[in-house]
């Protein structure tokens, strides 16, 4: 395609890239590639083989490599511009006398591009508050000494002595000489206490998920454009 294309029309005429990038404009075809320039203080200059044109309609010559290609393989180093350079590229000066003399600032097309090129770029932080998730919940047992009572029947035995007349049947004995002692056994019920653990109630633990919404504060620091043009 490049074969097809009238270098010397496209002196001066705008060059894109791949995906419409400005490039600048072409100042020169020499040895087999197209010298092209952006920019006219911070000037960046390009030498592009011209087997890599893409396509010219007149007005617009197109590469068909990007702009970030081009800057790494055909990028041209040079020195900043001068004082000199810098104020010749922005004045025109008339020698004429009367009121027509003097010096006249002009703005050409490639600055007003440039202008409209230049961006600066507005930064703001971002709060993000990540979710941490805990693993491990415990549950701890411990024990706990209380006092019950009861109440437990017993029973025991008593000694009763009745006193009564003597039956007919009754034989009469020789009266004691000295003092007898007569024991009589008694029995008595003794309560026993016994401890035996036995299952009172089950714990059943599971887990479910809630959500919640919380409010998470912190400073950032924003950048505010307060730049205003003067003419």
């Amino acid at each position: 395609m490049s074969s097809n294309i009238d270098w010397n029309d496209t002196i001066k005429k705008e060059v894109r890239a791949l995906n419409d990038e400005d490039l600048g404009e072409v100042q020169e075809i020499a040895n087999g590639h197209v010298l092209v320039q952006k920019g006219v203080i911070d000037k960046e200059k390009f030498s592009i083989p011209q087997d890599q044109a893409e396509s010219y309609d007149g007005s617009i010559l197109r590469f068909k490599v990007s702009k970030d290609e081009i800057i790494k393989k055909y990028a041209v180093n040079m020195a900043p511009a001068s004082i000199e350079e810098q104020y010749a590229s922005t004045t025109v000066i008339d020698s004429g006398g009367g009121s027509g003399g003097g010096i006249h600032l002009e703005e050409n097309e490639a600055t007003k591009r440039d202008a409209k090129d230049s961006l600066s770029p507005v930064t703001e932080g971002k709060l993000d508050a990540p979710n941490s998730t805990q693993d491990q919940t415990s549950i701890i047992k411990e024990p706990v000494t209380e006092t019950k009572t009861i109440e437990v029947p017993v029973t025991h035995e008593e000694v009763t002595i009745d006193i009564a007349p003597p039956s007919g049947q009754t034989e009469p004995q020789t009266p004691v000489s000295s003092k007898e002692s007569i024991t009589i056994p008694v029995k008595k019920e003794e309560v026993e206490v016994i401890k035996t653990s036995y299952v009172k109630e089950e714990v059943s633990v599971k887990n479910r998920d809630t959500t919640e919404t919380l409010e998470v504060s912190e400073e950032e620091t924003i950048e505010k454009d307060n730049s205003s043009n003067s003419k």
